[in-house]
Order: structure tokens, then C-alpha cells, then sequence
């Protein structure tokens, strides 16, 4: 597998991947609008997000998450790595893909000098929650949304 950071040929597969996490979308399906195209370089040309992609040796890409790299004052001014669009493709789970692509942007994120990762996910994602925390996430917190 292939560890790297997306490039806009990608977006499509992401957005399958996105799309519907019970099945597998057909990448060539996805509407590429002038959204996602401007959300995509907006990512692509921040130095604190990266969107991430595990890829298969043939191309096909199985896997992606999005890096964002925050400083704050908290924690002692140190960076935090803030994990989101987490997923495997629904045909590919339970071979270890998922364990590679967090231990790998995990690895990142420390080589870039953050001392956390923090993710979010939605409540109904139950099995999501308990491979989290198979890989060490703890639950610390309740978050909040508001929809602008």
C-alpha cells in the first residue's frame, strides 16, 4: 500500500469513499462540482491540512483522511493533529487498512510535532468508536455542532 498525499485525480475516489461508507461507490459517479474543486485546493494548498489517501499498487485508492494541524495555546502552545473523512472502502475492511492509514497519519503527526490527535464521530458509528479505541483513542469529551 501507498501512503500519500492526495492530488486532485484523487477527488473522486474520495468523494466515493465519502459518498457512502455501507458500500462501495463507483468513483466515476461522483459529481465533481465547483465546490469540491474549490474545497479540494483550498486543503491542497494550506500547509496545515493535508488530505491523506492509502492506495493500492494498481492506483486504486481505499483509503483517506484529513489532517488539519492546529496550533493553540493550550497544552503549552503545543500542536494538535485533528483527524476528520476518516475511512476504508466498505469491501476492504478487516484486513488492517484502516490500523495502517491512523497509524500513519498518526506517525505524521508526530513527526510534525504534535503532541495529540483528536478526532470526532458521529454517535451512530459504534463500530467506528470501538476501533478507535482498539487503537488507543480515549473518550475525553462531548462535542458540540452548530450548522451555520
Amino acid at each position: 500500500m501507498i501512503f500519500r498525499t492526495a492530488v486532485r485525480a484523487d477527488l473522486p475516489a474520495i468523494l466515493a469513499l465519502l459518498a457512502d461508507e455501507d458500500r462501495v461507490a463507483d468513483p466515476a459517479t461522483m459529481v465533481v462540482d465547483a465546490t469540491y474543486e474549490r474545497a479540494f485546493a483550498a486543503v491542497d494548498a494550506d500547509p496545515r491540512n493535508e488530505m491523506l489517501v492509502l492506495v493500492e499498487d494498481d492506483g486504486t485508492v481505499v483509503g483517506c483522511v484529513q489532517a488539519t494541524y492546529i496550533p493553540g495555546l493550550g497544552r503549552r502552545g503545543e500542536e494538535r493533529a485533528l483527524l476528520e473523512a476518516v475511512r476504508i472502502r466498505a469491501d476492504r475492511r478487516g484486513a488492517g487498512l484502516g490500523r495502517d492509514l491512523i497509524g500513519r497519519a498518526v506517525a505524521r503527526a508526530r513527526d510534525r510535532g504534535c503532541t495529540l490527535v483528536q478526532l470526532t464521530s458521529n454517535k451512530r458509528r459504534t463500530e467506528a468508536h470501538r476501533f478507535y479505541a482498539s487503537l488507543g483513542f480515549e473518550r475525553s469529551h462531548d462535542g458540540f455542532k452548530l450548522a451555520l
